[in-house]
């Protein structure tokens, strides 16, 4: 069988990436298109992934209108030329509606609630929208609830081993002890109309938590000249190794904080948007806290007292409850492909 996967962000290559090569030793062809945004050709580079580009992520309705029509016919050619039996995406934004016309079964994913254009250019045409149990939206098409979280299909224990080796290679000591803060741009489809931190909330933020550990700054775009040294300097694969070691993840990102949680590190997430995953991960597992940008002192506070009070074994024994109490989301993406409806290609 052939499977398309097609990529938005740079997370959803690590979301899929595992399943894809499974499907692959199974004996299945497997096609990556992408859309160029932020990390995801640097990371199919360094992960040795084939992604075919097109299409540049701007900001703005307008932008995401004229990248909707441009990449949906570029991907009618490759659905001509490839024959997919299915394809995939988080989001859908981009194959749903063609999937639809040219009777492909689309099977997408999400967990991202208050995308309201992204769902509302997907929903209605996939076959299934497959969600996480604690997605808080009503969905009125068809879809699924899973017992899990996005960043299980890449963190989950049978695909990643954390390398404490990440430490020599940014520089840091073998004991010593670090937060890592992570700041955003603000500019994806979701986040229009949508403000963050200021400036003088991220020197707060800095200063405050350098009090108490190292801090090590992952920021997209520019940062102030005098924050850009706590800038990490690291390969985009290897992250996940250095959020494993952290003490302490605080930021802007909502995905950031929930791998954290994945790796038995706590997390505090400023930001006004709110994810039922989050949620989830704030009132059944204590591991992530929920903070309004207006709420910084707040959010500083709770920073400093996880700090504070640190016991390393407490936040990994979360980690791995939440691993027991979740499924292995790279093992259900291969049987939604081998086991779910194929399209009039199929042989």
């Amino acid at each position: 069988m052939k499977f398309l996967f097609d990529l938005q962000h740079p997370a959803h290559l690590h979301f899929f990436r595992n399943a894809a090569r499974r499907l692959e030793e199974n004996g299945h062809e497997v096609k990556f298109t992408g859309r160029d945004k932020d990390i995801l050709r640097e990371l199919a580079e360094k992960l040795d992934v084939d992604v075919e580009f097109f299409g540049v992520a701007r900001p703005g309705f307008l932008n995401l209108g004229k990248e909707l029509i441009y990449r949906q016919i570029r991907l009618w050619k490759i659905i001509n030329e490839f024959k997919p039996d299915a394809m995939m995406a988080i989001a859908g934004t981009f194959i749903s509606a063609l999937g639809w016309i040219r009777r492909v079964p689309a099977y997408v994913f999400y967990d991202t609630e208050h995308a309201a254009i992204s769902n509302f250019l997907a929903y209605p045409f996939c076959n299934c929208v497959f969600v996480p149990q604690c997605y808080n939206r009503r969905i009125r098409w068809r879809h699924e609830r899973y017992e899990g979280f996005h960043e299980l299909a890449y963190l989950h224990p049978e695909y990643f081993r954390p390398d404490p080796g990440i430490r020599s290679r940014v520089g840091l000591g073998a004991d010593e002890r670090f937060v890592f803060v992570r700041f955003v741009s603000w500019g994806a489809g979701h986040d229009i109309g949508v403000t963050g931190l200021s400036l003088a909330d991220k020197h707060k933020i800095v200063e405050s938590l350098s009090a108490h550990r190292r801090v090590l700054i992952s920021a997209e775009g520019d940062l102030p000249s005098e924050l850009e040294h706590l800038r990490v300097n690291l390969s985009v694969e290897e992250v996940h190794h250095l959020l494993a070691e952290s003490d302490l993840i605080f930021g802007e990102s909502g995905t950031i904080p929930s791998e954290g949680a994945m790796l038995g590190v706590p997390g505090i997430y400023v930001n006004p948007l709110r994810m039922g995953y989050l949620e989830e991960l704030r009132d059944r597992y204590q591991i992530v806290d929920l903070f309004n940008p207006d709420e910084v002192n707040e959010a500083l506070e709770k920073a400093v007292y996880i700090l504070t009070e640190f016991d390393r074994v407490h936040w990994r024994n979360i980690g791995r409850q939440i691993i027991a109490d979740k499924i292995d989301v790279t093992a259900m993406l291969c049987r939604i492909a081998e086991e779910r409806p194929y399209s009039r290609y199929a042989q």
